[in-house]
Formats: structure tokens, C-alpha cells, sequence
């Protein structure tokens, strides 16, 4: 008997249901949906102070406003700081809002590679790790948080969760069946493959600017 055919037979023996690929599979299939939760930190302290912490960790910058009417100012002052053009691409979800009070022209579409700045939503955040959660959809567009060079966006404060777990069964309950993509964005592109060095914008935005909402 060889290596192989010794290790198939003690599985099977060891779990006395015949094929090794049916233990195997159906361990899978259990884990799928049954989605055990395993060990978690034990996260002290509030949630938006360490999204926020977290943020700054993984080089995000962040900004807060009050309501939703408020994100073309806070949009306007990053531009300027930035010394960015004063025009993006944005979710349709954001295309009510006053952007000519704030001197920024947008258009509610997907992104192409000229576009410098992409403003989008959020379906979730996640504290732990500074996290934001974006679904894919014919009003979402992925290319909108990918290809600007300049990603902006917003997060309602009542969306930040502890853990990457809490995300996970929120979109269970939400959503179902997911979307073609799930990104899971934790600041700006970066790399350092070359002479370790650590270069931003490599396969993706050079930077990341949360806007939190508060209602």
C-alpha cells in the first residue's frame, strides 16, 4: 500500500463513512453553512474612536459631518487641501446632493482611467482593522473606489462594526447571495515587492478619504 493510499485509508477509518472526498466535501459544505465563528479579540473601548484609529494606521484620512447634505463641503475641503481638481465620479446615490453650492462638477457613473477623484458609499465598516466593505451592482460601481487616483468615501456612523465576523453575518442577513465582488478596502494601494520599499497607488488609489456621517 502506498503513502497515499495509507493516509485515505486511516481517514476513512478514522471517520467510518467511506470515501475520504465525502468526509472531506461535506466538511466544507457544513462549514459553509453552518459559518462557525471562530476566535474573535476581545474589542474594549467605542467603536467609532478605533475605526478611526485604524484608519490613520492603514493611511486613510478622515473627515466628519453632521448629515448627508453635508459630504460636497467636506468633499470640497479635501479637494483644496489636496490641491485636487474639483470634479469626480460618484455612486447615483450621491447625485441629489448640492455639489454646484460647493463649486464641484460630478457625473453618477462607473469610473474610467482618466477620472482622478471616485466618491462612493459603503456598505459596512469594520473597527478592528479600519475597514471599508463595498458591493458591487448596477448602482455600484467597482471601477469607482479602483481607478481614480483619489478614493472619497462615506460611512454612516451607524454601519461600523467590531470585527470582520459581524460584517460577515451582516451581509448573510442583508444581502443572501453576495454580488460578483466583495472589496474590502483598508487604505490606500500599496507595495513594497521592490528593494522593500514601500510605494502607494501601485494597483490601485494613492489615497483614501473617509467621510463619516452622522445620520
Amino acid at each position: 500500500m502506498s503513502a497515499r493510499e495509507n493516509i485515505l485509508a486511516r481517514i476513512r477509518s478514522a471517520n467510518k463513512t467511506g470515501k475520504a472526498s465525502d468526509v472531506i466535501g461535506g466538511s466544507a459544505a457544513d462549514r459553509l453553512t453552518s459559518s462557525p465563528i471562530s476566535p474573535i479579540p476581545d474589542l474594549t473601548g467605542n467603536v467609532t474612536d478605533r475605526f478611526k484609529q485604524r484608519c490613520e494606521d492603514a493611511a486613510s484620512t478622515l473627515d466628519e459631518v453632521h448629515q448627508m447634505e453635508d459630504v460636497p463641503k467636506a468633499v470640497s475641503r479635501y479637494l483644496t487641501e489636496k490641491e485636487l481638481p474639483m470634479s469626480l465620479v460618484c455612486w447615483p446615490e450621491f447625485k441629489n446632493l448640492s455639489w454646484s453650492e460647493s463649486n464641484i462638477q460630478f457625473e453618477s457613473r462607473g469610473a474610467i482611467g482618466d477620472d482622478k477623484v471616485g466618491l462612493t458609499g459603503s456598505y459596512c465598516a469594520v473597527a478592528e482593522t479600519g475597514t471599508l466593505v463595498l458591493l458591487s451592482g448596477q448602482d455600484h460601481h467597482a471601477t469607482t473606489s479602483l481607478l481614480p487616483e483619489t478614493h472619497i468615501a462615506v460611512v454612516r456612523r451607524d454601519r461600523i462594526l467590531k470585527t470582520m465576523e459581524e460584517a460577515w453575518r451582516l451581509m448573510r442577513s442583508e444581502v443572501g447571495l453576495l454580488p460578483r465582488q466583495v472589496a474590502f478596502i483598508s487604505g490606500p494601494s500599496r507595495t513594497a515587492d521592490i528593494e522593500m520599499t514601500l510605494v502607494y497607488g501601485a494597483h490601485g488609489p494613492f489615497r483614501v478619504h473617509v467621510i463619516l456621517v452622522d445620520q
